[in-house]
């Protein structure tokens, strides 16, 4: 078994979200959390066990703990905020084989060292009608930003190097 490259420092990464956290702006959370309760609605069935994983704030959990369709929201990140709430990290899931109905996340799991891992123990830990929602920076997000860089340091250093994180293509 080859051991998944290490892409993001997540030390680091905590580290930022905690910073950007005390900003007080939310409002692209705010916007998924919408997003993610609206296509929760439309599903014909209860969820009576939910895990909102990795998401930074409550804004996920708010908006689907107003929904009919979801009984219990636990927050699932490796910072504990409010209850109910398991202290875990996404690229290491304590949860038991089919023991989910349903897991949300809002813009945290492009920043998985294991992308694939993290969507197969996903898989794993939802029974077999469970459902999964996510809300992903995609392969072509900050597209404009990528060349800017690029285009710039060509200029100045005469090459380039990535200077945005690679994200996954939603094909």
């Amino acid at each position: 078994m080859t051991e998944s490259p290490i892409i993001f420092d997540r030390l680091l990464q905590r580290w930022r979200r905690s910073r950007a956290a005390a900003s007080g702006v939310n409002f692209l959370l705010d916007h998924v959390a919408g997003e993610l309760a609206d296509r929760l609605s439309v599903v014909l069935r209860r969820f009576d066990v939910g895990i909102d994983l990795g998401t930074p704030g409550d804004a996920v959990r708010i908006s689907l703990r107003r929904l009919d369709a979801v009984g219990v929201i636990v927050g699932a990140d490796v910072i504990a905020r409010d209850t109910p709430f398991v202290v875990a990290d996404e690229e290491a899931l304590p949860f038991r084989d089919a023991s989910l109905d349903l897991v949300v996340s809002g813009l945290s799991l492009h920043f998985a060292n294991d992308f694939p891992g993290v969507l197969a123990q996903i898989r794993r830990a939802l029974k077999p009608d469970g459902l999964f929602l996510a809300a992903l920076l995609g392969g072509e997000t900050l597209t404009e930003l990528r060349q800017a860089f690029a285009e710039a340091e060509s200029e100045i250093e005469g090459g380039a190097s990535p200077r945005v994180a690679p994200f996954a293509d939603l094909r």
